[in-house]
Order: structure tokens, then sequence, then C-alpha cells
């Protein structure tokens, strides 16, 4: 298939494109720019590979959790392109895709991902590497404070016979005095964003089980539906 993919909902936006089965990636760390960044960066992909909007198959979003306003970003622009094109989506979880990263860059397999959800709570999800090569979620993502996240994971934990797994995301080093115990990898991770050419291959298998969506059905997936901000001093 050929398929685009692209992703705003932390402070990174990415953007992968599979086309004739060659690969061209942008991936930009750019807080508070992904609006201005999105676009520009699918264009410069799709004229480098010299594709067509309407040549692909298909298109694959980033759809949360993360930034509520990066994840409606990323859903936005992926709804009008496929809106132009007539293209159908599918959604790739930003847990899920850092997991991926894990393995297809550090070789990992069994990994928990974290992520900074600000009010003293992170996104998390637990991962393992599927037969055909995808990490699949062991647990349902879920939001929690930090000092709960061992509680939550040790029956998991204790089922492939370990108390530790590989971390990926920003949660670990905002949180590290409560997370640290559950990482077996030392230090900041060196996976802390979600990449679109990691959401390529988790898409690529939705599009082969049936699991896309007509633009008009695409839907994040903010795992908490209260707005995480806190106000600045001064701004209150």
């Amino acid at each position: 298939m050929n398929l685009l993919a692209l992703d705003a909902s932390t402070e990174v936006c990415s953007v992968a494109l599979m086309f004739n089965g060659k690969i061209v990636s942008r991936f930009e760390l750019c807080p508070q720019s992904h609006s201005l960044v999105l676009l520009p960066m699918v264009d410069e992909v799709l004229k480098e590979s010299g594709c067509q909007l309407a040549e692909l198959d298909g298109l694959v979003f980033g759809q949360g959790p993360g930034s509520f306003t990066g994840v409606r970003i990323g859903i936005g622009v992926a709804q009008g392109l496929a809106f132009s094109a007539n293209l159908p989506l599918v959604g790739v979880s930003t847990l899920q895709t850092m997991a991926q990263v894990a393995f297809e860059q550090q070789q990992q397999s069994l990994v928990i991902s974290a992520i900074d959800a600000r009010m003293s709570e992170v996104y998390n999800g637990f991962y393992q590497l599927d037969e055909n090569g995808i990490m699949q979620p062991l647990l349902a993502e879920s939001v929690m404070a930090p000092e709960l996240l061992s509680e939550h994971l040790q029956n998991k934990l204790a089922e492939k016979n370990v108390t530790q797994a590989y971390g990926v995301g920003t949660g670990w080093q905002a949180y590290e005095d409560k997370l640290s115990s559950l990482k077996v990898n030392q230090g900041e991770p060196e996976v802390l964003f979600p990449n679109a050419e990691a959401m390529l291959m988790i898409g690529l298998a939705k599009f082969k089980a049936g699991k896309s969506v007509s633009a008009e059905n695409a839907q994040p997936v903010y795992v908490r539906d209260t707005v995480s901000w806190k106000k600045l001093p001064g701004k209150e």
C-alpha cells in the first residue's frame, strides 16, 4: 500500500510517506508550531517522492493521547487531506507508536510508554511485540497519577516474569522519583516522542485488518476528557 502518516500529538511534528516501496519522512521538535509546520512537511514528502495525494491508498493519523490541541491539529489536517482525495484513514495510538519506535530503533519487545499528561498524571500503555513485528497493547491505555502505575502494571509484569520493562516517553523524566523502578533502561529514555515512520507499520496492519474509516468518522482518543493545563504565573 501507498500510505501517508502524520502526527502532531506531542511536542514533535512528524510525517512519513510510504510510496512504491520507499519511505520518505520528516521529524521536527517544534512546540507550539504544529499548525504552521505540518502541512509544509506533507507537501515536502509528497514532492520528494513524486507522489500525488490521489495516488495514495490511505492516510494514517496520530489519534492521541497527547496534547489536546496537537491531536486536534493532526486529525484536522488528516481529515482535510482525506476529504480532498477521497481516502480512507486509520488512527494509531501515540503510546503504541512510541513502543513501535523502541522495537524498530532499539530492538525492544516489551515496552512501557509514559507521556507527561500534566496535572500530575501520566498517559500510559504496556506493549509486547507480536509475531508480525507490531507492538500490541497488553492493557488498555489509561491516565493516572504516576505513583499508581506500579500497582496498575503489577499483574501483567508478573505474567511476563519481570519487574521492569523498557521505558519510552516524557513521563519518566517528569516523574522520575515515582516511575524509575519500573524502567529497565537508565536515565532519560532514548525514545521520547512518536515518529510517523513507526506509525506506517501499525497503520498498514490496521488497513489490512479492515479497520479504516471515512474522513468524517476519524476520531481522537484523548484517554482523559478534562482539558489539561495549568495557569502560568501572572496568567490567572
